[in-house]
């Protein structure tokens, strides 16, 4: 649509940021307020966390807030300044006299250096669009999951203040209408250019009991030996206004990615709020080798990207999986980077930079080794060529921080090992319930992959409960024990529900082909090769109660029995069978709390 005559012609008050309530957040108490970003700093030791509109905006901001936090404290040279700054309450103190200082730059409104908008952006021909592009709760084509049905028609100044921000996070890619001057229109279009930098990390941060915590233990000093901070790294709004095309640079840092400026923002108002919006792209930013600068997200080498570029290593971002919990993805948050590259020339997996940050601060004992934090990982998935996002992954895992120390990495192994355990034993019952499917004839696909999500769903939370206390519990070898009976239990009796609700035409079986042959098979004899399975991921039974879980474990027949369990690729130790090396010790040791729970009687859908 044209843009009305008048349109912003009459005189609109500033909203400005500083002092205006715009940020929601949760309060220790549990009842969400509204605050501006001098509250914010003001009352974090009271804030529980910020929260948004999407998971995804509560991410954007808390970079948003770091980026002032860092630049306010000028940088945090070193760990022993950091000391200070957790033992200090009024650690923030000083973010007034700056947003003082830089109260201009944070005017929503203003006329000629709006917040991280560009003054007077427009399109050739002098058109408007409605919200939705950048309102991520309502996107373009079918909306979901939104009360704004079926757009979104105006704003206030709050909403598209937080929205403003989001956008240049994680804005989709697509064709864009291009602006007036930007030099890469091609027939009034500018052609996908990819999503804001925040849509192409798998966002990770540490979460603390309060937002003060949050914020301190995601304040990455500058001599971070992970990470490399230019000298000269500042935020968008110490930076010249943006123009209307990108700028092709270097990213200096985190204050820097932190508020990148990937798109091309104006608002248009009266003075009741947002009406419409002109957007286009802003400065490109490739991802590949940001490792040392981008500490929010984990990072795996790309052999396809090595290949092409001709040099190694090459990283890029690990995104999440909306499908994967972050219980099962564990080892790239906690795996060493020193120890994973003493085992290749460069390591596979980086685990964040701000858990690397943090693994200094329990080494140098700084923070108690179990002193408890949340690894929140959120993130945007999106579909069709990245025009639109499909889904948004917003997860947690409560873990003790000796689990990212860098000298004892006992508790760290058992931990991943753990998560193995978990992995390979719930595919054993995805391989009981397809051959259940095929001993009854039917197509094994669709019954293997609803046993897949029952297991990790039953395992899921008792994973994140013995986690919790395995720092406190004791011998992590004994942990690692009891988790491995805890797995064999909750499996097994899936597993034989499994068996008994399979029917009479997989009772009777028939002949069935496969890789090995021809051979008959019936549920009797599923159930039996699932317990070999178990058996070989989890060990051999050790007291009464293994026992009976394990059936007829160990019985001939099994086609899976020359197959490779996986555990050759492990990175710790941990108990073997019996017989071998370093095997348990016979006997059934006592529950620890975690199993006791377990143990008991289960409620497994």
């Amino acid at each position: 649509m044209t843009e009305p005559p008048g349109t912003d012609r009459s005189p609109v008050p500033s909203f400005d940021l500083t002092g205006s309530p715009w940020i929601g957040v949760l309060r220790k108490d549990g009842s969400p307020d509204e605050l501006s970003l001098r509250q914010v700093f003001a009352e974090a030791d009271g804030l529980r966390r910020i929260i948004g509109d999407l998971a995804t905006q509560e991410f954007a901001l808390l970079r948003l807030l770091l980026a002032i936090a860092h630049d306010a404290l000028e940088g945090l040279r070193d760990i022993e300044d950091w000391a200070d700054l957790w033992s200090d309450p009024a650690c923030f103190a000083p973010v007034q006299d700056y947003l003082d200082a830089h109260q201009k730059r944070f005017d929503l409104l203003h006329p000629e250096v709006p917040f991280f908008q560009t003054a007077g952006l427009r399109t050739a021909k002098g058109e408007v669009f409605p919200l939705n592009r950048i309102v991520a709760d309502v996107p373009n084509g079918e909306p979901f999951f939104t009360a704004r049905m079926p757009s979104v028609e105006r704003l206030t100044f709050a909403e598209a203040a937080r929205w403003v921000v989001h956008a240049h996070a994680y804005d989709t890619s697509g064709i864009k209408t291009g602006a007036d001057g930007d030099d890469r229109v091609k027939g009034g279009k500018v052609y996908p250019l990819g999503t804001g930098w925040a849509g192409g990390l798998g966002g990770v941060f540490a979460e603390g009991d309060t937002l003060r915590e949050t914020l301190l233990l995601n304040l990455v000093a500058a001599d971070t030996a992970e990470l490399e901070i230019s000298a000269d790294d500042r935020p968008a709004w110490r930076r010249d206004p943006c123009g209307p095309g990108g700028a092709e640079r270097s990213a200096t840092g985190p204050r820097d990615l932190y508020t990148w400026q990937s798109r091309r923002l104006r608002l248009h108002h009266d003075a009741d709020g947002v009406h419409a919006v002109v957007l286009g792209y802003g400065d490109p930013l490739a991802a590949r080798n940001m490792h040392r600068r981008e500490p929010m997200t984990a990072w795996r080498r790309s052999a396809a990207q090595e290949k092409k570029l001709r040099q190694s290593p090459v990283y890029l971002p690990r995104e999440h999986n909306p499908a994967r919990s972050a219980w099962r993805g564990i080892a790239s948050l906690v795996a060493d980077r020193t120890e994973a590259a003493q085992r290749a020339d460069a390591a596979g997996n980086l685990r964040p930079g701000v858990l690397e940050w943090i693994a200094g601060l329990v080494t140098e004992g700084h923070l108690p080794r179990d002193f408890l934090i949340r690894a929140r990982v959120i993130g945007a998935a999106y579909g069709t060529q990245q025009s639109v996002i499909d889904d948004i992954t917003d997860d947690h895992l409560t873990m003790p921080l000796v689990l990212l120390h860098h000298q004892d990495r006992t508790c760290a192994r058992q931990a991943m090992d753990a998560a193995q355990d978990a992995d390979e034993a719930v595919r054993a019952l995805g391989d009981l319930a397809a051959d259940l499917a095929r001993a009854a004839g039917g197509d094994p696909e669709g019954p293997r992959n609803a046993a897949l999500a029952a297991g990790f769903d039953v395992l899921g939370e008792h994973y994140r409960s013995w986690l919790s206390v395995l720092a406190e519990a004791g011998d992590p070898f004994e942990q690692r024990r009891a988790w491995k009976r805890s797995v064999r239990h909750l499996l097994g009796r899936l597993g034989s529900r499994l068996t008994e609700t399979a029917g009479e035409a997989a009772w009777q079986g028939r002949t069935v082909t496969d890789r090995q042959g021809t051979r008959w098979l019936n549920s009797g004899l599923a159930e039996t090769w699932f317990r070999a399975r178990l058996t070989r991921v989890l060990g051999a039974p050790e007291g009464p109660e293994d026992a009976e879980d394990a059936g007829n474990a160990g019985a001939p027949g099994d086609p899976g029995g020359n197959r490779d369990s996986g555990t050759g690729g492990r990175l710790g130790g941990g108990p073997h069978l019996p017989g071998q090396a370093g095997g348990p010790e016979p006997g059934r040791p006592a529950l620890v709390p975690s199993e006791a729970a377990v143990m008991t009687d289960p409620e497994i859908p």
